[in-house]
This record gives C-alpha cells, sequence and structure tokens, in this order.
C-alpha cells in the first residue's frame, strides 16, 4: 500500500456502561499500521486497553467521542451500539448494531444510515466462504454467563455489581469457591456451538463432574419445545443462535405449574434475544447489568422466583482476553478493507445491509 492510499480506520470508544473491550486491540493495530493502516484511537478510561497502549505502537489518539468529526471516508469500527439518537450517519460504521433481526427500534437504527448516507458492516454479519462469521465473542460469552449462573444460583440471586477479571483463572477460582464442594446440575443449550462450548467449558474447569451436564443441541431439540427437562437443573445456560421462529424452550405458566420444590432456579440467557420476537425464552422482557445483573422473575404465590441473567454483553467480565481472540480473529477480513470493493466479505456485507434498510422503507 503506498504512501497516498494508506487506509484509515478510526476506533471509537464505547459508551455502553461497564463495557471495557475493544475491536481492535495494541496488538492488532500494530499489525495493521505495519500493513499501511493510519489508526486513529479515542481516548477511553473505561476501555480495558490503557490510551498510551495504542499511542505506543503507532496509533494517533484523539478525544473521547470525537468520531462525529472525523472524516467522512474514514471507516468507524467500535462494538456495541451508538447511542440512541436521530442524528444521521454518514460514515461507515463496522460494528454490533442489533437490528438485523427485528430487535426493538431496529427501522430507527437503520434509517440514520440511509438518511446520512452512511454504511453499516455488522459484524454480526461477517462471513467466510462456509458461511461462518469470522470473528465472534461466543465462546467468552458462554464461559462468562456460566460462570454468573453458578455465582447466582449459589446466592439464590442475590449477587451485584460484578467486576471484570484479569484472567480467566481468576474467574474459574472465585466460581470453584462459589460451588464450595456442592456442585449444580445444568443444562447448557446449544452446547455445539462456540458460545455453548465455553459454557461447558466453564462448567468443567470449575470441576462439577461430567454426568452434571446436560449438553443439548440441534438433536435433542428436534421435537420441539417447551422441555420439561429444564425443570431438572439447577442452572439452564441458553447459547443458541436464534434465527428464526422456534418453539419456546420454556414458559412462565410450566415453571410456576412445577410448584415451590421445582429444582430449576437460575437462567442464564446469553443469546439475549430480549426485544426479540420469536425470543424462545418467554419468561422476562429486560435486560440486566453488571450492578444488577439477575432479574428475580415471580412465579406465583408460594413458589421461588425464577433467577434470570440477560447482560448482553457478557465477554466483557474478561475483557483483555475476549478483546485479544476477537480481534486476532477479525484482523485478515480488516486487512482486506483497502480493497472491499472486490473482497467477498464486505461485498456481502453490503448488500446484506441495503436489503435490510429497503425492510425498513417498506414498513414506513
Amino acid at each position: 500500500m503506498s504512501p497516498q492510499s494508506r487506509q484509515p480506520l478510526w476506533l471509537r470508544c464505547e459508551t455502553k456502561p461497564f463495557e471495557r473491550r475493544a475491536a481492535l486491540t495494541p496488538s492488532t493495530a500494530r499489525e495493521l499500521i505495519k500493513d499501511g493502516f493510519t489508526i486513529t484511537v479515542e481516548r477511553d478510561p473505561q476501555r480495558i486497553f490503557d490510551d498510551e497502549e495504542y499511542e505506543t505502537v503507532g496509533c494517533t489518539l484523539a478525544k473521547h467521542s470525537s468520531w462525529p468529526e472525523a472524516p467522512v471516508d474514514t471507516p468507524i469500527i467500535g462494538l456495541k451500539e451508538l447511542p440512541i439518537s436521530t442524528m444521521p450517519l454518514k460514515h461507515t460504521h463496522i460494528q454490533f448494531a442489533h437490528c438485523y433481526k427485528h430487535q426493538g427500534g431496529w427501522r430507527e437504527v437503520l434509517m440514520r444510515f440511509h438518511k446520512g448516507k452512511g454504511m453499516l458492516y455488522d459484524l454480526e454479519f461477517l462471513q467466510d466462504e462456509n458461511g461462518r462469521r469470522v470473528a465472534a465473542f461466543g465462546y467468552h460469552a458462554g464461559f462468562a454467563g456460566a460462570a454468573v449462573g453458578v455465582f447466582s444460583w449459589s446466592k439464590q440471586g442475590r449477587i451485584h455489581n460484578l467486576e471484570p477479571y484479569e484472567t480467566e483463572a481468576e474467574m474459574i477460582t472465585a466460581v470453584k469457591n462459589a460451588i464450595a464442594g456442592n456442585p449444580p446440575r445444568v443444562m447448557v443449550m446449544g452446547a455445539l456451538g462456540r458460545c455453548g462450548r465455553g459454557a461447558v467449558d466453564l462448567f468443567k474447569a470449575v470441576g462439577i463432574p461430567d454426568g452434571n451436564i446436560l449438553k443439548w443441541d440441534i438433536a435433542e431439540t428436534a421435537k420441539g419445545g417447551p422441555f420439561d427437562e429444564i425443570l431438572d437443573v439447577d442452572i439452564f445456560v441458553n447459547c443458541i443462535y436464534l434465527s428464526s421462529k422456534i418453539p419456546a424452550f420454556i414458559t412462565a405458566d410450566q415453571i410456576s405449574a412445577a410448584g415451590p420444590n421445582r429444582r430449576l432456579a437460575c437462567v442464564v440467557d446469553v443469546s439475549c434475544d430480549t426485544t426479540n420476537p420469536n425470543n424462545p425464552l418467554p419468561v422476562y422482557s429486560v435486560n440486566t447489568n453488571f450492578r444488577d445483573p439477575i432479574l428475580l422473575v415471580p412465579m406465583g404465590e408460594g413458589n421461588p422466583p425464577l433467577q434470570v441473567c440477560s447482560i448482553d454483553h457478557l465477554p466483557t467480565l474478561l475483557p483483555r482476553e475476549a478483546s485479544e481472540q476477537f480481534s486476532r480473529d477479525l484482523l485478515p477480513s480488516l486487512k482486506q478493507l483497502p480493497t472491499k470493493s472486490e473482497a467477498k466479505i464486505w461485498k456481502e456485507a453490503e448488500v446484506l445491509y441495503r436489503r435490510k434498510v429497503a425492510e425498513a422503507l417498506s414498513q414506513e
């Protein structure tokens, strides 16, 4: 890449409370710079990586949340959704937008891009030639979600103010202490996927016997829900990727009917399709967060409440490791940005964006 054609890229800060991950890490930024990129990084005290770590590898630092002032031809990369606004978006944004599956407010999000003549490359839908996502936080989402489930189960839902862990090893130690030699019986739905494998690995790492871990996937759910088997575990972790309407896995009426002596105590919805009309866990309607991670859902007089974790950015409990893994997986695709008009992954992402905008326009 010649000096005249150096590819700019702008790493914006994350404004979602408690979010400490980054789409680009200092190590991947260094590799991009070696390949001819010029990278601007917004200052962000919330990010797990210090501003100086980026500056050391050759990035230029910018003011917090200053991306609207960036040159219009500079792609903006981030993770979580932008703050709610009606401001038209004129830039190309690379991020998780949470709007392609008709989640709450999906039209408003897409109309911001349409009106500003910007472009959205949704990280959730960047796929390789085999239709597999090129980068995902699924493994660490499942790993962290399983940990939160144990914490909640061990304290009957009375947990608050979750803090990120520096390493997986620290998290494993904390979960072992919570179990205190009394391993729960758990079920992982979607156990063969990245997210499900993360949940299973956490449960195994903390010493839960394999016989106490029910691993369900497509074969086990082929008969269609609801599934009474979920009532026979202490912790249920949902790790599926929802792409279409499916029968509910479990319902509030089903849980209430189980009575006061039911076993199911905690549901961790790692998939977190809270506002998706096809959510297969119709037992809650709001997301939880790191300050108050557990929602206690009433299950009828005389029945214990259901503990529900519905945090939609669980990997930030392991922000450094999760960011490094994700950014490393995304790196080959980012290196194709200078030729994105020819690169299959980016061309297909643009086609998908335009199709979703057309859907939104058709419902005006």
